[in-house]
């Protein structure tokens, strides 16, 4: 099904990001795109609107609407979300709009990146941290970080389809298998 989904979500983002280049609105679309993913991962009613069932596409549309207008964002971005709605594909929202933030990055030859933390990193640390990938990849990196507390330490860094996990969570996980074996 992960494959199903990540399928919708790329031809959408293609489809959307064509469209912000048509009319020149990327650097508003990226941001709308952002703000998105942003308010998906820090709401969960928002997270059950977008998933669940329960929810007819009418209700969907309007929930989304109300977020999309508080949120003031691009009628292309309003446009998009009501077309998934109505389709029944508001599922792939988050997907579809990290797809476009990496047809984005790609487009200015950048690499887009994610890290996860147990604790927010400070600016310095992003900083220190974004150097360190580029100086990996060779190239600029669009990098977006995020917290997860059951890290409980370390860092999860993914770099297109490349993680490097030295969290905690992780390494406590595999001293826990390696005493099993013992």
């Amino acid at each position: 099904m992960s494959d199903d989904r990540s399928e919708v979500a790329q031809r959408y983002a293609s489809a959307f990001f064509d469209l912000a280049k048509e009319q020149d609105v990327v650097p508003a679309l990226e941001s709308d795109m952002r703000g998105l993913r942003g308010a998906l991962s820090q709401s969960d009613d928002l997270r059950r609107l977008v998933a669940s069932p329960v929810f007819d596409a009418d209700e969907k549309t309007r929930g989304m609407k109300a977020v999309l207008d508080k949120m003031g964002a691009h009628a292309l971005t309003q446009n998009l979300v009501g077309l998934l709605a109505r389709n029944g594909r508001l599922f792939a929202l988050d997907g579809i709009a990290r797809a476009f933030l990496d047809q984005a990055a790609k487009s200015r030859g950048e690499v887009s990146a994610e890290a996860v933390s147990a604790h927010p990193l400070s600016a310095d640390q992003t900083t220190a941290l974004r150097a360190q990938i580029e100086a990996a990849v060779g190239k600029a990196v669009n990098l977006e970080t995020k917290t997860d507390p059951s890290l409980l330490g370390g860092l999860i860094v993914k770099v297109g389809s490349r993680m490097m996990d030295s969290s905690l969570r992780t390494k406590l996980s595999r001293l826990h298998g390696r005493l099993k074996e013992a």
